[in-house]
Formats: C-alpha cells, sequence, structure tokens
C-alpha cells in the first residue's frame, strides 16, 4: 500500500505522474511510483544516486503535486504559464531550466504536429512534464528501460536533445527525398501539380525551424557561467549535443531555401506555358480574322455585292482569303521567333 492507503498503481494516477527513474552511476535506471520518489526524496541517498520523474500536466492534481512535494523553483512553474516556447536552455535559481519542443508521437508514427515539454534538472533531479506524447521522451524511456546507463540529470537532457536530433535528420531525408522526386520531375518537363506538395513541406518545415531551434542567447549565458554542481563532462555533452543541433536546424533551413526555388521554378515554367498558349489563342485569332470580315462583308443584304453575277466568283474569293491568311500567319510567327 502506498502512503495515503491507495495501491502504487493508483497513486501513480492520481497524481499524473507517467513514470519515474531512480539512477546509480554505473548501473541501469530503477522504475519506481509516486510514493517511492517522495520516500527517496525523503530518505539520505548515494552522491551518485539520481532520479528522473516525468508527469502528464493534462492531469489536473499534477501541478499541485510538484509545489508540495519536489522543492522546484517558481520560476519552473512561471515557465508553464507564460505565452513563449521557444527551445532553450538557462540557468535559473540553481536549476537548469529547459523548454524542449518536439514532434507528437503518436503510436509509432512521425507527426507534424509540434508539442512542448518543460523540465528542470538539478544535480539529483530531472523533473520533465508535457501536455502531449513527445517523440524524444519515448525514445529516451525505451533507452533506459533497456539497460542505457546514464551518470547525471544532465545526461538525460543530453539525450533528449539528440533523440530530437535524430527525430529532425529523418524528417529532412524524407523531405530531401520527395524534393528531389519533384525536381527530377521539373527537370525532364514533366510538371505535374507540385505546387501544394511543395507549400506543405515548406510550411512544415518552417514550424519546426521556428519551433525547436534554440535560442543561442540562453545556452551562451549557460556555457559562459555553468551552476557549480553541473561537471564538466556534462558541459561537453552539451555543447557537443547544442552543436549538432544547430547543424541540423542549419540543414533544414537550406532544405526550405531550396523547396522556395523550385517554387519558384515551377511557378516561372508554369508562367512560360500560360505564355504560350496566350499566344496560340491569338494567333489562331489573327488568322481567322480575314475570313471573319469578308463573311460579314459578303453577308450584307445590299445592293452591289462584287462578283454575285460571276460564275467563278467563289473561287476568287477563297484565294483572296487564303492569301491575306497566308500573309497574316508569316507575320504572326515570325513576331514569335523575336521573342
Amino acid at each position: 500500500m502506498s502512503l495515503t492507503g491507495y495501491p502504487a498503481q493508483q497513486e501513480h494516477d492520481l497524481y499524473g505522474l507517467l513514470y519515474g527513474f531512480v539512477f546509480r552511476a554505473g548501473e541501469p535506471g530503477r522504475e519506481i511510483d509516486s510514493a517511492q520518489a517522495l520516500r527517496w526524496m525523503a530518505a539520505p541517498r548515494e552522491p551518485d544516486e539520481f532520479l528522473w520523474l516525468h508527469l502528464n500536466l493534462a492531469h489536473a492534481a499534477c501541478e499541485r503535486w510538484m509545489k508540495s512535494h519536489l522543492g522546484l523553483p517558481e520560476s519552473f512553474f512561471e515557465t508553464l504559464r507564460e505565452g513563449s516556447r521557444s527551445t532553450r536552455i538557462e540557468y535559473v535559481d540553481n536549476a537548469l531550466l529547459a523548454v524542449v519542443n518536439d514532434v507528437v508521437f503518436n503510436f509509432g508514427m512521425v507527426s507534424s504536429d509540434v508539442s512542448t515539454m518543460w523540465a528542470c534538472a538539478s544535480n539529483h533531479l530531472l523533473v520533465s512534464a508535457r501536455l502531449q506524447p513527445l517523440h524524444s521522451v519515448d525514445k529516451l524511456r525505451t533507452s533506459v528501460k533497456l539497460g542505457e546507463l546514464f551518470h547525471s540529470p544532465i545526461e538525460l537532457l543530453v539525450h533528449l536533445l539528440r533523440d530530437q536530433g535524430d527525430l529532425l535528420t529523418q524528417i529532412v531525408r524524407e523531405t530531401n527525398m520527395s524534393v528531389d522526386r519533384i525536381e527530377d520531375q521539373l527537370l525532364s518537363l514533366r510538371l505535374s501539380d507540385n505546387r501544394a506538395e511543395l507549400s506543405a513541406m515548406r510550411r512544415v518545415l518552417v514550424r519546426l525551424q521556428r519551433l525547436l531551434a534554440l535560442e543561442p542567447g540562453s545556452l551562451l549565458r549557460l556555457l559562459n557561467r555553468p551552476p557549480e554542481w553541473l561537471q564538466e563532462q556534462d558541459m561537453r555533452q552539451l555543447r557537443a549535443a547544442t552543436e549538432e543541433f544547430s547543424l541540423i536546424i542549419s540543414d533544414l533551413v537550406a532544405l526550405g531555401e531550396r523547396i522556395k526555388l523550385l517554387q519558384e521554378e515551377i511557378a516561372a515554367k508554369l508562367n512560360e506555358q500560360t505564355n504560350r498558349t496566350l499566344f496560340t489563342l491569338t494567333v489562331v485569332t489573327v488568322l481567322a480574322l480575314p475570313i471573319n470580315i469578308i463573311a460579314g462583308f459578303f453577308g450584307m443584304n445590299v445592293g452591289g455585292i462584287p462578283l454575285a453575277d460571276d460564275p467563278h466568283g467563289f473561287w476568287v474569293l477563297v484565294a483572296l482569303v487564303a492569301t491575306f491568311t497566308v500573309l497574316v500567319g508569316r507575320w504572326a510567327f515570325r513576331k514569335r521567333s523575336e521573342y
């Protein structure tokens, strides 16, 4: 039974705790529930032990339970309520606060929807909270359950950033393949209706770039003035992960520019095709002009119509119309060759 008389699994649901793990350096993480987490925080612990708790903010009792039992700084709860969700890592009130945006995890499939995770890391505790399931968090949990070793809460946070970078790399790779296919069609002059597909891809990339790019100012302040409890190894891993993440964001920007150029080229080719169609219609109209004019004259019910009594009048008019049509056609196609 738990501290409140409920079984551990029921208490796990009551407080919005999705899962928690206790780590000791050199050993795999051990999964615990909310009651065990409270006992761990109240009891003496080894210097190399630390705890990871992942919570669901959609649960009504989640934020109240965090305020009552976890001893998190007030700035963490202010970050939960503020409007800005830009990805950043900063040092506030002797703790690392991280806002991480990632794509939503949906039954193993990669979604284009983006959700936010808030994290607070100290020397012995990492607390992460979210409203929707995130792909990078699910990968981290899988790694922990498979026995991957972690030595500090910052290493868990770095793992999150790397998993997020791996997923972005996958998105960039798949988008590149789609863009290559559209570019091949464009170069082989097989214009298909790809503008909507390109617009959708560019919209997703711009959204990912805007939400997932790390704020360089907050990271620079952290690297210049790190907390005393942050180990040198954690600093190196954090710096390497953020540099790798910046390269992926650069790939996103470059891919977005490539899509923009393709959109402009398709628009130019479609404009050229429209101009050719309009020119053809204009030529047809001009070629039919002599026939329409002469037919209009001879269709008048008035006296004095020429060649009315001539037995060869019809063929004379045919020759006259053909001559005018040939002259106008040569003039029109000469103008076309000039352009």
